[in-house]
């Protein structure tokens, strides 16, 4: 199960800076939306690589990415972004992943946060409903930026997925409910899956972007690639030198609620990793359509038997 595109990550501490950073004008209609995605993901299908390949994630890192989907890199993944309607922090953003097959309507985002090396002590202790409670905060402050760039508001629902930690492998898995203000309960609604790998020096975050109609099939995609995710001899987790090596100023919690943000005075980063994509998916459907499945598919490709 996989669909259009390609190319880059998220994480926390370091995400997205404010919004005058790297943030684009809005776009003045709805006609030159739909130029500069469909421009975006033009660009990115010539830039980018299909699968089965072996993806180099900078000096950290190599993901496999399987049959059928599309590895977009940086530029290109952070211009298909922005033309969605996001703000790209492009110190720790890496690219983007999309799915090849007709039923795909997803994007995974790449990102690496060189922080420091993460304790994960308190995983043992946190409070989901005090997390939840922090990241709704933290909404608000990214809806300024979205307003004065002329989309919609957003307003975290609930949980999709808890906040669950698996130390032995090091990997973090968690996913929120989101909408537009004044969005109809019924209607599908954005989900942020977010997957994370922590590694010696830092960690990756890799954000399956969908909506609540599909996400219980689309999350194994998720968990697919995080298992695909491997860090080079000497990055990895249990690597770390407690002599020589930097620790990070926050623990895991941070990167669910952004506890540690605020203490580190960088609340706008918040907003940024959870729910600015929230909308990706449905605009990537309805802006582009079947213009950017055209073109993903320009050469020949052999037909894929199972979920296509």
């Amino acid at each position: 199960m996989r669909h259009c595109l390609a190319a880059a990550g998220i994480a926390l501490c370091a995400i997205l800076l404010s919004s005058d950073a790297f943030a684009q004008p809005a776009p003045s209609t709805e006609a030159s939306r739909k130029a500069e995605l469909d421009a975006a993901w033009q660009a990115a299908g010539k830039a980018g690589t299909a699968g089965p390949a072996d993806i180099v994630l900078i000096d950290q890192a190599t993901l496999k990415i399987p049959q059928y989907d599309f590895f977009v890199p940086k530029a290109e993944g952070a211009r298909v972004l922005r033309a969605l309607g996001n703000v790209v922090n492009e110190t720790n953003f890496i690219g983007l992943v999309v799915g090849q097959r007709k039923t795909d309507q997803w994007i995974v985002t790449v990102r690496y946060i060189k922080e420091g090396y993460i304790k994960d002590d308190d995983a043992k202790n946190w409070n989901a409903d005090e997390l939840l409670n922090n990241i709704k905060e933290g909404v608000e402050e990214t809806n300024k930026d979205r307003v004065t760039r002329g989309f919609p508001e957003v307003q975290v629902v609930g949980w999709v997925e808890p906040p669950a930690y698996d130390a032995p492998s090091h990997r973090l898995v968690w996913s929120l409910l989101a909408k537009d203000k004044g969005q109809p309960d019924s209607t599908a609604k954005g989900v942020n899956y977010n997957t994370y790998a922590l590694g010696r020096d830092g960690y990756f975050s890799l954000n399956l972007l969908s909506n609540s109609a599909r996400i219980a099939n689309e999350k194994a995609v998720a968990h697919e690639l995080l298992a695909n995710l491997a860090y080079n001899s000497g990055k990895r987790y249990e690597d770390f030198s407690a002599t020589t090596d930097r620790i990070a100023e926050y623990g895991l919690a941070a990167l669910v609620g952004g506890i540690a943000i605020k203490k580190l005075g960088l609340f706008a980063l918040a907003a940024a990793f959870f729910l600015k994509f929230a909308k990706v998916i449905l605009l990537a459907a309805a802006v582009v359509g079947a213009a950017v499945m055209k073109f993903f598919r320009r050469k020949p490709r052999p037909t894929p038997t199972d979920g296509a």
